[in-house]
């Protein structure tokens, strides 16, 4: 790409970021970023880490992945079906035998207890991958959480393995819901390397692709750069909550939701994806492995929207509404072009606190939008995203 044309990307680009700032309602601040083959050919930051405080967003920003930490775990775990460690179709009680112990819940009796049943098949490695072994988040699920109030069972933000055994609410395999699916995935990935999931990730991802600013626990570097969470009232009103942190160090290293990252590191993970799991430090997939990763598994099933039963951290939503959508390994694919202008086929994912990235391997280009607001799917932040997908290619349109 010329320089030129990187010059009006990134004019337009970074009005894009100042808009979601500056607006009414905006977002206190956000980082994005576009990459091709080679790298990053936009770097953009707007707005503060923290509302109140002078400190400005800028591009080594540390965030809170939250569930876009989902695609390294797979990784680690396609890593393994690679060398004929695992099987996807493996019951996952051969490697956590703890699994075996989640009960499908039926409904509750007239005292708010629990009516729970054996699940008719176990579950496997395959659909943990793909959300499809019953599985749900407290605050996307009404009944999952009204469970985890009924045993006591801690809230998966406190990054405990007790917070994932929670219960089935269907039998497995029986559709796609999403849930902590793959924070179990790491739990796999732990039990046949034999160390901690930052471990194997450091080893097997990080190191091959130079990714360093990046882990479950934060170096003292990374608490310096972190940008606030923000949690915005029913009234509009953003207040910044520097409480808001996942436990340091973690009892568990969360696969589902756990790894902190400034957004060029993850720029340098979406590039492994885009040239077919190569890194410039050596292979971390093979092609084959990526194109799997890259295709629905679902069949005949589809992956769709959510509904909130915690307003907190979750507005109600779904990405692309009237967009047919699928799931991979593990990242939701579009069946048809988005609005945006992605074409079919291509790969996105989301994380609570408003990122959404997304990884376009037809055209060889990707995408993060980085902001630390609560609740999910913002108004403004996810405005944000579309407007900068779109903007990303009406610009590549034009030139």
């Amino acid at each position: 790409m010329s320089q030129a044309v990187k010059s009006v990307l990134h004019d337009t680009l970074n009005k894009v970021l100042s808009n979601a700032v500056d607006r009414a309602g905006g977002v206190p601040g956000v980082v994005a970023m576009v990459t091709d083959r080679d790298g990053n050919i936009f770097e953009g930051a707007a707005g503060a880490r923290e509302l109140g405080k002078e400190t400005r967003m800028t591009p080594d920003t540390v965030f809170a992945l939250f569930s876009t930490t989902k695609a390294l775990t797979g990784t680690a775990l396609m890593q393994l079906v690679e060398e004929g460690k695992v099987s996807l179709e493996d019951p996952v009680k051969e490697y956590v035998p703890e699994i075996a112990e989640i009960q499908v819940l039926e409904g509750f009796d007239s005292e708010g207890r629990p009516i729970l049943r054996a699940p008719r098949t176990d579950i496997t490695i395959n659909m943990l991958m793909l959300h499809t072994a019953g599985f749900g988040y407290e605050f996307f699920s009404h009944e999952d959480q009204r469970y985890r109030n009924a045993k006591e069972i801690p809230s998966i933000l406190n990054s405990s393995f007790a917070s994932i055994q929670s219960v089935l609410l269907f039998d497995p395999g029986e559709r796609w819901n999403y849930g902590v699916n793959i924070d179990w995935v790491g739990k796999v990935v732990e039990a046949v390397r034999g160390k901690r999931l930052g471990e194997v990730m450091a080893e097997r991802i990080f190191a091959p692709l130079g990714m360093t600013d990046i882990g479950f626990t934060l170096t003292p570097s990374m608490m310096e750069r972190r940008a606030t969470i923000h949690t915005r009232g029913q009234d509009g009103k953003l207040t910044p909550r520097p409480d808001l942190i996942l436990p340091q160090p973690p009892e568990m290293d969360m696969g589902g939701h756990g790894l902190y990252a400034s957004i060029g590191e993850y720029m340098k993970f979406i590039r492994m994806i885009l040239n077919d799991g190569t890194g410039p430090y050596g292979r971390v997939l093979t092609a084959e492995t990526v194109a799997k990763m890259s295709q629905n598994g679902l069949g005949a099933l589809k992956s769709g929207g959510w509904v909130s039963s915690d307003p907190s951290l979750s507005n109600d939503g779904e990405f692309y509404p009237g967009v047919q959508k699928s799931w991979a390994y593990t990242f939701q694919v579009n069946e048809d072009p988005t609005p945006t202008g992605r074409p079919a086929g291509q790969l996105m994912w989301a994380g609570l606190a408003n990122l959404f990235y997304w990884i376009d391997r037809k055209n060889g280009i990707g995408g993060f939008w980085a902001s630390q607001v609560f609740p999910f799917q913002d108004a403004a932040s996810y405005l944000g995203f579309l407007e900068f997908e779109s903007a990303v290619y009406s610009m590549l349109q034009k030139l």
